[in-house]
């Protein structure tokens, strides 16, 4: 018997094999953000910590990070005039889940920061993605709206921890 502790990295190899399962079935419609999610924490085998820096510092990104993440503020930012107005649609307010969703798949499906950058990122999206699922309306007794406040929260973690030069948290005014 082995007394070695397994390594806390995923290896190249077991990163490749959560990538190719996401996009698999992403594009078998089988997959939710929330599903990619669940299979991304299990292929990295993260344990639960706290939002913090890089020793003072933001955590460094990658392409397919900053590329996933300055779609949802896109996203999010184009409809908040809407969502301030009280005139986002049940079709609109889906749609946008639906984007947030392929989102934060491609960003979990494409992983390569370092293990403690990945930790921090992961409780980031986590909140992303519980105010998605808020927002499609999969929270009853929540309104879509508030979904809409949790994710620009997300947001805004995600530019006071990570270093996306250029990066603007939309406003949301709840």
């Amino acid at each position: 018997m082995n007394s070695q502790a397994a390594p806390s990295t995923p290896s190249r190899a077991r990163r490749s094999l959560c990538a190719a399962l996401v996009t698999a079935a992403l594009a078998s419609g089988a997959f939710t953000a929330a599903t990619a999610w669940a299979a991304a924490e299990h292929a990295h085998g993260q344990d639960a910590h706290a939002l913090e820096l890089n020793a003072g510092k933001k955590w460094a990104t990658d392409d397919p990070l900053r590329q996933g993440m300055t779609k949802i503020r896109d996203a999010v930012d184009a409809k908040l005039p809407a969502v301030h107005r009280g005139k986002m649609s049940t079709a609109q307010y889906d749609a946008l889940g639906r984007q947030i969703d392929t989102q934060i798949a491609y960003i979990v499906g494409n992983c390569k920061l370092d293990p403690k950058a990945d930790a921090v990122l992961h409780l980031i999206l986590a909140d992303l993605n519980e105010g998605n699922e808020i927002l499609q309306g999969k929270q009853a007794k929540q309104a879509r709206s508030d979904g809409v406040v949790k994710v620009v929260h997300a947001l805004g973690q995600y530019g006071s921890y990570f270093d996306h030069p250029g990066w603007k948290t939309p406003q949301a005014a709840h």
